[in-house]
């Protein structure tokens, strides 16, 4: 019994003794920083800005498929996708815009800029749906949510 005693007693002691250098370590660590002049803040680093379009792909594909998942593999796909599908009509936009001598990109440049990006079919799908947003968004179409339920 007395071994044993004398065994947790060294343990405890040895816990304790490394607590003090744990501590110092952090201190040193600490130590390490540049150090900040009197009245000086210490300026932090901005995050680079991501556009993610996760959130929305979810919640289209929630509307057309309730029951199924997305991979994150499968979601940087389509992010590149939607991402790459915006720099071709927002590119094809300005030059809309600046052919006709414009320095406002409008709903009449963005129409046009996804008749001549997309395909037949999607492209008047696409405008379609592109004027109910607009008209929803300008309040002049009514209630959108009434007509398509």
């Amino acid at each position: 019994v007395s071994a044993q005693v004398v065994l947790l007693t060294a343990a405890a002691v040895s816990l304790q003794s490394r607590r003090p250098l744990l501590h110092m370590s952090l201190k040193e660590k600490k130590a390490k920083l540049p150090p900040v002049a009197d009245g000086e803040k210490v300026k932090k680093r901005k995050k680079a800005s991501f556009t993610s379009y996760g959130t929305y792909i979810h919640k289209v594909l929630k509307q057309v498929h309730p029951t199924l998942r997305i991979s994150n593999q499968a979601m940087k796909v389509m992010e590149s996708c939607v991402g790459d599908t915006f720099e071709r009509i927002a590119t094809e936009a300005g030059k809309l815009s600046r052919r006709g001598k414009s320095h406002t990109m409008g709903t009449r440049e963005i129409q046009s800029a996804v008749r001549l990006v997309f395909p037949g079919e999607l492209s008047r799908h696409a405008v379609s749906e592109g004027c109910k947003a607009v008209m929803a968004y300008s309040g002049k179409g009514g209630d959108v949510a009434a007509s398509e339920g």
